[in-house]
């Protein structure tokens, strides 16, 4: 099994920044791909940000695309910076992993492990 623990996240107003963190534990060696997505009740999923384990590069979401940069320090802990925030990023944030044959930021919706999820709020 793979464990994922999230931190960071919170409350901000329009235009700041906010950094996500996810620690991976247990058989990461199981683990090609590891990102974001986010979901607001009532909406489908979201990916936001994929990063292919090993150098493989680095994927983002159109929307949030030049404002979001997601990064890797380890082989088991990955990043997700968040500036310029917008309300419409106001959502549950959630870490994935999994081993997948092409590493997506659409491909991490469906992630076979997932974090316990984090609230970005975002206020005008």
């Amino acid at each position: 099994q793979v464990q994922l623990a999230e931190s960071g996240g919170g409350s901000i107003q329009a235009g700041g920044s906010l950094r996500l963190s996810c620690v991976a534990g247990g058989l990461i060696y199981r683990l090609n791909c590891m990102g974001w997505f986010r979901q607001v009740p009532g909406k489908e999923r979201e990916g936001v940000a994929a990063i292919s384990i090993g150098g493989g590069g680095t994927y983002y979401a159109d929307s949030v695309m030049g404002r979001f940069t997601s990064s890797q320090d380890n082989a088991n802990t990955v990043y997700l910076q968040m500036n310029s925030l917008k309300p419409e990023a106001n959502a549950m944030y959630y870490c994935a992993a999994g081993l997948h044959a092409l590493c997506e930021v659409k491909s991490l919706t469906g992630a076979s492990y997932q974090g316990q999820r984090t609230q970005v709020t975002v206020a005008s």
